[in-house]
């Protein structure tokens, strides 16, 4: 009879074969392996207080429990985000009308002061493309490729709305070609009052110290009155800041700004001298000169500002000190105390001459790198010279005491104009 050969019968497609039948292991013999699904495990042996040990020693550890990190959400924490993106919006258009023209820096300073230069920054970047988005803001790109904004008709409209009255500015910005000068007035301005001090430009100053003028009188046209000797010409000047700001308390008055964006002549270095030279005199609005600031644009005229100081402490530093004459102490580079000596009534009715710190003098860099600022994923970019340092709206020397911390504006403003 002819043996066959069976075939073995094909399994099913789909289903798994779980049941492959392992060879049984002799016992002691560690290298024999069972299938078990088609993976190895290793073949059962009977329990030692040393594989105890060995089992213990490699048991999981208990996972610990990770609190989620909460985040802080700010003022959206207390108001509605529709309140405050409202407030944003009030304060910065009033902002535009204000000034006319204004930058992105310029809302961060006005709306978010109190923030890290980083979120600052991007809270008014989201907030400008807003208002640029519902056309209440214009762009412009002005000679010097600043980005600058003017405020629309459409703009008007919602300040009118919510209670204010105004004026487009778009014809106006559009006719503008450098508005550098004018830009770095304003933001030391918006700087001032983010401490907490009343500041104004100079056309604001001009307005406020004529307002009161009567139909004929001539226009006041500086705020203070010096002379100026160059050789043997000499000749008397009105002087006028770019900004100016009111300081209270104790060592409180005038702070005088100066914008340097190119190298003075011999004509305004004679003025910043004359200017020094006057810390501590009463100006023409009734206030005492306290701080003249000198912001730089590159280091060299910080340099040349610099030497002017250096010149007149040479001159006069070796003197006696006398009622009108100065001495200019160097407290680090650039910042100089101006001493004078003032007249004191002693109690027998005779008076006597008393050294007296009148005021400072700070030359210190225009901080033209904040508005180059570009948030991305490079953070290469300068960001010293916000609120967060001494260094806006100037250095302020030791002995006067350290700035206040800035507090945001939007939390008021947003509950006074606006309601559920």
């Amino acid at each position: 009879m002819k043996e066959t050969t069976r075939e073995p019968k094909p399994m099913p497609q789909g289903t798994n074969n779980l049941h492959t039948v392992a060879p049984i292991a002799a016992p002691g013999d560690a290298s024999t392996l069972a299938t078990v699904g088609g993976t190895p495990v290793n073949s059962v042996k009977h329990p030692s207080a040393h594989d105890t040990e060995k089992t213990s020693s490699l048991a999981p550890a208990t996972t610990e429990t990770v609190t989620p990190r909460k985040v802080a959400r700010g003022l959206a924490a207390t108001m509605s985000t529709t309140k405050l993106k409202q407030g944003i919006w009030l304060r910065a258009l009033l902002t535009a009308n204000r000034f006319r023209v204004i930058r992105t820096i310029d809302i961060a300073v006005c709306c978010f002061a109190e923030r890290p230069f980083k979120a600052a920054l991007t809270a008014a970047q989201r907030a400008v493309r807003g208002m640029v988005k519902a056309e209440l803001l214009r762009r412009y790109r002005s000679d010097r490729f600043q980005t600058i904004y003017g405020l629309t008709q459409k703009g008007v409209d919602w300040l009118e709305e919510a209670g204010h009255d105004a004026s487009s500015s778009v014809r106006r910005v559009s006719d503008m070609t450098n508005p550098e000068h004018r830009l770095w007035a304003q933001f030391w301005t918006l700087a001032c009052e983010a401490r907490g001090l009343n500041a104004m430009t100079e056309q604001e100053l001009l307005q406020h110290l004529n307002k009161s003028s009567k139909p004929g009188q001539p226009l006041i046209q500086g705020l203070l009155t010096v002379t100026t000797t160059q050789g043997n010409k000499t000749r008397t000047i009105q002087l006028r800041p770019d900004a100016v700001a009111t300081e209270k308390g104790e060592n409180g008055g005038t702070i005088w700004l100066e914008v340097d964006r190119s190298k003075r002549g011999s004509d305004r270095e004679a003025s910043l001298a004359a200017l020094a030279s006057s810390v501590g005199r009463t100006l023409k609005d009734g206030s005492r000169l306290r701080r003249v600031v000198i912001f730089c644009k590159t280091e060299r005229i910080r340099k040349r500002a610099i030497a002017v100081l250096t010149g007149l402490a040479k001159a006069n530093n070796s003197e006696v000190l006398l009622t009108g004459r100065r001495h200019f102490r160097e407290l680090e580079p650039g910042t100089y105390a101006i001493w004078t000596a003032l007249e004191s009534k002693l109690t027998d009715g005779r008076s006597e001459l008393v050294d007296t710190l009148v005021g400072h003098v700070i030359i210190q860099l225009l901080p033209i790198w904040l508005p180059k600022v570009r948030i991305d994923a490079t953070n290469t970019h300068l960001l010293a010279g916000w609120f967060g340092e001494n260094y806006l709206p100037y250095r302020r020397p030791e002995g006067l005491g350290a700035w206040k911390t800035p507090v945001s504006p939007l939390l008021s403003s947003a509950k006074e104009h606006y309601t559920e």
